[in-house]
């Protein structure tokens, strides 16, 4: 059945403003504001003892909502930005999180949270808070939170172990997409083990890609086993260049990876992450070929920190400047691997980090005046 004309472009004006490119939905928490129209009203949920005729799925879903959603927050953020005669503008944002102790912590991602004056939460029962922001690790998109709760019962979601996971396993998210807090999506884990890459330096590692649904203001909610348990923060939702409507893959942070940091932030106040004690640049074709290099990839060292790792275990950096259409300092190692797996950018370099705990020895693969030789390094704490 065809559309009239003006119906026709009514409909692709709405599908347009919802279209963002590339893993459009990732900064899907910031800036969007409370969203829930003025019309909604609160939605009846009968339980699941008056409701004989549901099957066991259904009757497992409506379990775990009930279970979980109380403990499901929605987040609203407000920042101010500046016009153009720089006058400041209070710009409101909206997310997702979720209780994970009595103690009143929640885990969210950074980007729901990034540049926030003040956070508030509404828990599923509709408890308000005002909340604090405890500490946040933006290379792995994760934040966490803390509300008051000495005055409320409250039951904190159950940590699953991401570890564990099987492809075809059945996902269930729950969050407050375009401010229609507390609802349920289903899916199914649809891959696991993947590397998405969200910005420059930023990437979700071991990402869990799920087809239940994600969209905006889902961000930092969590992504529950037929267990009610956690097993990821729903993070980013996948839609091509010029698509025009939704893809089915959304992304998620593995909450073993959200524990750890969780616990970090909560013992000592920040991440701690494993160190090289270097910085560098990647090389390209071009660069490769202005300072006469035996490798068109890889990254350049341009700075060794005294007494760090890089430092201590004799890798060099650079020793003098090259002028182009930026300062270099050349004459330094080139790193082209970390135990034997490729390193052509930061985003490399870091996931590898990333994956390696302070104090743990790694080897580097290195290039120094045209020779390739592998060095161990003792990471760092940072």
């Amino acid at each position: 059945m065809s559309l009239p004309q003006n119906n026709k472009g009514r409909a692709f004006r709405l599908l347009g403003t919802g279209l963002i490119i590339g893993l459009a939905a990732y900064w899907a928490g910031t800036h969007y504001g409370q969203h829930t129209p003025a019309t909604v009203n609160a939605v009846h949920i009968p339980t699941a003892a008056a409701d004989t005729s549901l099957d066991p799925t259904e009757a497992e879903n409506v379990r775990i909502y009930k279970q979980a959603s109380p403990a499901v927050a929605n987040i609203v953020t407000r920042t101010v930005e500046y016009d153009f005669f720089y006058n400041p503008v209070p710009v409101a944002g909206a997310g997702s999180g979720f209780l994970i102790d009595k103690d009143g912590h929640i885990l969210t991602n950074y980007h729901v949270i990034q540049g926030a004056q003040t956070i508030e939460v509404a828990l599923g029962d509709q408890t308000r808070y005002k909340a604090r922001l405890i500490g946040d690790d933006p290379r792995n998109d994760i934040a966490l939170i803390q509300i008051d709760t000495k005055d409320h019962n409250i039951t904190p979601l159950t940590l699953g172990d991401s570890r564990n996971l099987v492809v075809g396993q059945r996902a269930l998210a729950i969050g407050n997409p375009f401010g229609f807090s507390s609802t349920l999506t289903t899916g199914i884990v649809s891959a696991l083990g993947r590397t998405v890459q969200t910005s420059e330096t930023t990437f979700i590692d071991e990402a869990i890609q799920t087809d239940a649904a994600i969209n905006q203001g889902n961000s930092g909610g969590p992504l529950l086993d037929s267990h009610g348990q956690v097993i990821g923060i729903n993070s980013a939702m996948y839609t091509p260049v010029g698509s025009t409507s939704a893809t089915g893959i959304g992304f998620a942070i593995p909450i073993n990876t959200a524990r750890r940091v969780a616990e970090d932030l909560i013992k000592y106040g920040h991440v701690r992450r494993a160190t090289l004690g270097a910085e560098g640049r990647p090389i390209w074709p071009g660069l490769a070929d202005a300072l006469k290099l035996s490798t068109t990839q890889g990254i350049l060292i341009e700075r060794v920190d005294p007494g760090g790792p890089a430092a201590q275990a004799g890798i060099r950096g650079g020793t003098k400047s090259f002028l182009g259409l930026q300062e270099l300092r050349v004459g330094g190692d080139i790193l082209i691997a970390i135990d034997g797996k490729e390193v052509t950018n930061q985003v490399d370099l870091n996931l590898l980090l990333n994956r390696s705990q302070p104090g743990d020895t790694v080897k580097l693969t290195i290039i120094r005046n045209g020779q390739k030789m592998q060095v161990p390094v003792k990471l760092g704490v940072g």
